[in-house]
């Protein structure tokens, strides 16, 4: 582990340490299981920190993908029961962005819930008023964990914003959400958000755990990114439970919690080389020599969705382009980065073809200087995915210098 030579002096890393410090923090260095079992996907929780939640279903829902590349083919019903069924160990809230959590990060919560309880009265361009929070929780006490569709007034959808076109209802229930007036109990088959007191949700532990000061819950926020970062910047750290982008939290409550950190020494200084911003390496950061990793890594998986950070340790510059028109996408729609060893190598457009059992290749491309073993260990990779998701034939379209290859060795 590097170590200051003199005082006010910072070690250095290179950039393929960095990356190396990164995935064993992410859990790439874990021996498998198999089969994962709850006891793995603990293991895996508490590598990653909090699991992205996305609506995007072309291949497999956001949060179970990093679980799948850090454990291999596994149960998903382990996620239900972690989020469902007692002991509940994770939980979801506004952590990242939408994201499960741990339920001990409940109590450190409640300083952004009530930074969003201040923005009450524009709330997606709705008034949520007291009488509404109060009938909403009141159908709830009544019915138990419900739907918004299940509570809705019957008011007429919006249509104009596509994506957004939520009633008053699940306006304000969205709004009881982020204020912890509710939980998430969980989702119905038509991935429906099922809300239910918090009482009802959040074990007894942690729902009457004290509320730590601002400034300690920002410390433990810090904390806990910087063990599932290995070495990040401030930008990195913050950004990791999203601090940056809250109402009396930012940048410089970060910062303040990473000083006393490193004075504390849980947090030392180094530079990592093509870095420009000081980074700060966790003390319990493993460093290993070499990572064997193969995976395929979702858009949502977090070591790449920092952008910038992805692109100064991996040299990899990478776009969602989801949103994008189909005339300007580069590489296609759902794109995954292709992880191996300590490098990303390559990137594949992806979708599951459930009717038909097919996983398609709509493009498969190569990143400069990629290993010759490349598509080799892709097609590998893609047909463990194809297994997991209950597909029985990879199909590779023409799309990509990787796709000629591919096309051979799935067969």
């Amino acid at each position: 582990m590097p170590s200051p030579t003199r005082a006010g002096a910072t070690a250095t890393l290179s950039k393929p340490q960095a990356r190396r410090i990164a995935l064993a923090a992410q859990g790439f260095l874990d021996r498998p299981h198999s089969p994962p079992t709850m006891r793995t996907l603990a293991r895996t929780l508490t590598r990653t920190g909090v699991l992205q939640v996305d609506s995007v279903n072309v291949l497999q829902r956001a949060h179970f993908m990093p679980l799948y590349s850090r454990m291999g083919p596994y149960d998903v019903d382990l996620v239900r029961r972690a989020s469902e069924a007692k002991p509940r160990r994770i939980v979801e809230y506004w952590a990242h962005v939408q994201a499960f959590m741990p339920v001990d990060l409940w109590p450190v919560m409640r300083h952004r819930m009530a930074a969003y309880r201040d923005g009450r009265h524009k709330w997606w361009g709705t008034v949520v008023t007291d009488d509404l929070v109060a009938s909403l929780r009141a159908e709830i006490v009544e019915r138990g964990a419900s739907t918004a569709r299940d509570l809705d007034d019957g008011l007429p959808r919006q249509k104009e914003n596509w994506g957004w076109n939520w009633s008053t209802t699940r306006r304000a229930l969205d709004y009881m959400y982020m204020t912890g007036d509710v939980a998430i109990a969980g989702r119905n088959s038509q991935f429906e958000i099922r809300y239910d007191l918090p009482e009802r949700v959040i074990p007894r532990e942690h729902l009457e755990a004290p509320t730590p000061t601002e400034a300690a819950a920002h410390k433990e926020l810090v904390r806990r990114a910087a063990r599932s970062h290995g070495v990040g910047t401030a930008r990195d750290l913050a950004d990791y439970y999203r601090m940056r982008l809250q109402p009396k939290a930012g940048l410089r409550a970060a910062q303040e919690a990473i000083d006393e950190l490193v004075e504390e020494g849980e947090l030392l200084p180094v530079t990592v080389e093509g870095v420009r911003r000081t980074a700060y390496l966790h003390r319990d950061a493993r460093m290993p020599r070499r990572v064997g990793a193969r995976a395929l890594l979702s858009p949502f998986d977090p070591v790449v969705w920092e952008r910038e950070r992805t692109e100064s340790l991996f040299d990899f510059f990478y776009r969602i382009e989801i949103y994008t028109p189909v005339e300007k996408r580069i590489h296609g729609y759902y794109v995954l980065p292709f992880l191996l060893d300590d490098r990303i190598v390559g990137r594949v457009d992806l979708k599951a073809d459930r009717k038909t059992g097919l996983l398609l290749v709509k493009g498969a491309y190569a990143e400069p200087g990629a290993p010759g073993e490349t598509a080799e260990e892709l097609a590998a990779e893609l047909r463990r995915l194809s297994g997991w998701l209950g597909l029985h034939t990879v199909v590779v379209e023409r799309r990509g210098d990787l796709a000629p290859a591919l096309t051979t060795l799935v067969r």
